[in-house]
């Protein structure tokens, strides 16, 4: 059983709750721990029962507290004062809404003024050491809600979630022309078709992508369109939908560019559900509409 008053981002507490059962089984059943990080724990020796350090066969009583901390290492970004609008925190995860036109991570192109550099000044501000782990990315263009994890753990509890799809993402996007069908699915894989390729398309070759799509608003020769997505496939929503003949209204990649209207794809990742690491409550989440996509929106209904 774990103690949510007694956790933190580099310590994890559970109090055993039964009897002869091994601290091992506790690390790999209860608490769903990967073998690489358990591996990390033995070499470190990390691991303690009732305040003393114990090897993995140790057998456990009901009543004993099991002690895990995690070395962390420090952010490898440059911490910068930038803004963070925070919807989200706990001793496992941050999450934050990511605005339009800016970099998740540095690149060769855009070293600085990321969401990282400030994510990494967030946590120095309040004297926590943690490396940065995005657990979902979003364009530069793309605005919504992101995921940060805390420790390695929670990134590979919520890694493993999204590949179960046990994590629900939701976007809004408008796009041009007016679907056929209020609703529908998109399953084709996404593939890229040369190591540096920038652009993906819509082929039988790619990774497996599912996509799924709801009219939420019928605007002039464009569509106001709630989305989920089951993968995470690298511009899976944008590619998915260009293919169907309704590309994003301002994606310069894939789409229909019009700046009058809007200087970036219109696509918003507006909600998440999603289970606690540790914990395993729900989590549900939501990121309000920019001012830019309210305004091409009422443009489109003006029209």
């Amino acid at each position: 059983m774990i103690n949510k008053e007694k956790q933190r981002h580099n310590l994890i507490t559970y109090t055993c709750t039964e009897k002869g059962i091994t601290l091992r089984e506790v690390l790999e059943g209860r608490l769903s721990m990967s073998s690489r990080f358990i591996a990390g724990l033995k070499r470190e020796k990390n691991v303690y029962v009732n305040k003393k350090a114990r090897k993995f066969d140790y057998m456990l009583e009901e009543g004993d507290t099991v002690e895990i901390r995690i070395n962390e290492e420090p952010s490898e970004f440059e911490p910068q004062d930038i803004g963070l609008k925070v919807v989200y925190e706990d001793f496992d995860i941050l999450v934050v809404d990511k605005p339009p036109f800016m970099v998740v991570h540095p690149t060769k192109s855009h070293d600085e003024a990321t969401l990282a550099n400030a994510a990494a000044h967030y946590f120095k501000s309040r004297n926590e050491k943690m490396k940065i782990r995005f657990v979902n990315r979003l364009d530069m263009n793309t605005s919504g809600l992101v995921v940060i994890a805390k420790n390695p753990y929670a990134h590979h509890i919520i890694s493993e979630d999204m590949a179960k799809d046990h994590v629900a993402k939701k976007y809004i996007t408008v796009v041009k022309g007016i679907p056929e069908n209020e609703e529908g699915t998109i399953d084709i894989p996404i593939y890229r078709p040369t190591e540096d390729s920038i652009k993906r398309t819509a082929d039988s070759r790619g990774q497996s992508a599912v996509t799924h799509y709801r009219v939420k608003e019928k605007l002039q020769n464009a569509a106001l369109l709630e989305v989920r997505i089951e993968t995470g496939r690298t511009h899976q929503i944008r590619v998915h939908l260009s293919h169907i003949g309704h590309p994003i209204i301002g994606d310069e990649l894939y789409g229909y560019v019009d700046e009058s209207l809007i200087k970036r794809q219109a696509l918003h990742a507006c909600g998440l559900e999603l289970l606690q690491p540790r914990l395993r409550d729900k989590i549900e989440l939501q990121a309000g509409i920019p001012d830019d996509f309210v305004s091409l929106i009422e443009k489109l209904q003006a029209k």
